[in-house]
């Protein structure tokens, strides 16, 4: 993630006409090596080992959190206190009231902030955006997602430490809920509002892990896939699936609408892509279309290359980064802020806490 806000930090500027631009001041990491490698690479002006040490620069304005989850809450809240603008991954947190901490931390401050829910600044994904609100899908019925990996499938596969903390629970606090369905979660309240009741069933498959840092086998907390039913406050059904042992898939994220007049649906491996399905058309021309989301009159797509061209998901990270700088000289916030994603993280507890119950749990609402 550091690489791929990095990247949109860099490029920005070249392709969007925006009063602020970004200067790549400084990168933090616990590692001395690793750093000055990352800034030379990327063109840091320079290196710090301690994110406190960062956050007290007078030269530094805002600060884009990309370290592991449980670190989120500590550094927001401080970044928050010193007055810097906050970009923050996903998931927002661990958990529901750990989030909230951020959120009252920025709004006390009174700093701007955002979350990196990417898929929604997908062209395609935008799209779909745009014609659920001009009403084309009429009274929505269905809503589905799902995203699947294969990834920690090997039961030799470590724990923990750099590379593999999202395994580690009491680091990533939870599995493919807050990895993965957080971002299903997420489009979901964007494209076909609230969500009101879960019902959810989650396994971990492989219940011990030698863990990197302790070198002992520890049991493993984390999910390692959830799926689960729920109802949005329109009325609409729903099914969410994720894990990271399907076999076969690397990173498959799909979501399909069905409406009273029309249907999408959306691929992230065929993502420059919406496939539409409207009933009004006439009889024998009735059928699903495959839109090619990149002409100018596509969200974004004004901005790059000339239409037929696609463009691809490090584009998101530009376009938020776009939007986001907008937001701050226009002093309008750019979405999702950190209160839109507590919504998101209170989600995933009541899903977690719905796999452990067995029973259909309510999702509280953000006040």
């Amino acid at each position: 993630m550091g690489r791929t806000h990095s990247n949109a930090a860099r490029r920005v500027n070249n392709f969007f006409d925006l009063e602020y631009q970004p200067v790549l001041k400084a990168v933090c990491d616990l590692d001395a090596a690793r750093a000055q490698a990352f800034a030379a690479q990327w063109g840091y002006e320079s290196c710090e080992t301690d994110w406190r040490k960062l956050i007290a620069r007078q030269d530094i304005d805002m600060v884009d959190i990309t370290v592991p989850n449980d670190l989120h809450r500590e550094v927001a809240v401080a970044a928050a206190k010193a007055g810097k603008v906050i970009l923050c991954e996903k998931p927002l947190a661990r958990t529901g009231p750990e989030a909230l901490k951020m959120v009252q931390a920025v709004e006390r401050a009174g700093v701007p902030n955002f979350v990196s829910y990417n898929y929604r600044r997908i062209p395609a994904v935008t799209l779909a955006k745009q014609l659920i609100d001009e009403g084309r899908l009429g009274r929505i019925f269905h809503y589905r997602a799902k995203f699947l990996q294969d990834w920690t499938i090997s039961k030799d596969l470590p724990q923990g430490g750099p590379a593999l903390w999202r395994l580690d629970a009491k680091v990533a606090g939870s599995g493919v809920t807050g990895d993965l369905l957080a971002h299903c979660i997420d489009t979901a309240l964007w494209l076909n509002g609230d969500l009101e009741q879960v019902n959810a069933m989650a396994e971990t498959f492989i219940k011990q892990r030698k863990h990197t840092v302790s070198g002992k086998v520890e049991k493993v907390g984390i999910d390692d896939a959830c799926a689960f039913l729920a109802r949005f406050k329109n009325g609409s059904l729903a099914t969410f699936e994720s894990t990271r042992f399907a076999r076969g898939h690397k990173a498959l994220y799909t979501f399909e609408i069905n409406g009273e007049h029309a249907s999408l649906f959306w691929d992230l491996h065929d993502l420059h892509r919406l496939q539409y399905f409207d009933h009004r058309d006439a009889g024998r021309v009735r059928g699903w279309r495959s839109i090619h989301v990149t002409d100018g009159d596509h969200p974004y797509m004004g901005k790059w290359w000339v239409p037929g061209l696609q463009i691809g998901y490090e584009h998101s990270f530009v376009h938020q980064l776009a939007d986001f700088l907008q937001g701050l000289a226009t002093g309008k916030s750019a979405r999702p802020t950190f209160r839109d994603a507590l919504q998101t993280q209170y989600v995933c507890d009541a899903v977690l806490k719905s796999a452990k119950t067995r029973r259909w749990e309510k999702v509280p609402k953000v006040k």
